[in-house]
């Protein structure tokens, strides 16, 4: 059954100065991990940086738990890419036991968009 769908999309070059950031700085919204990831290739950081936010914006108003902040939503969450490249949304929330994320991201030159889909799963 699904629970929540989120979309949004976002202006890449809103993220152009970002790789400029501490690593304090983006830990406030990323993990250390995607932070590396999008760092590693210089063109294309911040295309990655755009997606992943995306991908919390459209998990944010997916999720139907909380009517927490924004940024302190943000920490809970990690983007790894799994198999085929494929990008793997994982929360750090009591409330996520049970259910199954669907995330899939996409960019152009200016934009990136990240959809999500909460699905309970069946007990």
């Amino acid at each position: 059954m699904i629970i929540g769908i989120g979309i949004d999309s976002v202006e890449i070059a809103r993220f152009t100065h970002w790789h400029t950031y501490s690593q304090k700085k983006l830990r406030r919204i990323f993990s250390a991990q995607e932070i590396e990831y999008s760092l590693a290739i210089p063109e294309k950081v911040s295309e990655r940086l755009a997606a992943r936010f995306a991908a919390r914006e459209a998990l944010y108003k997916a999720w139907p738990f909380t009517q927490e902040p924004f940024i302190s939503f943000c920490k809970k969450i990690a983007i790894h890419n799994g198999e085929n490249n494929k990008p793997n949304l994982q929360i750090k929330a009591t409330q996520a036991q049970g259910l199954i994320i669907h995330l899939s991201i996409t960019h152009t030159k200016d934009l990136a968009t990240a959809m999500v889909i909460l699905e309970k799963t069946k007990n």
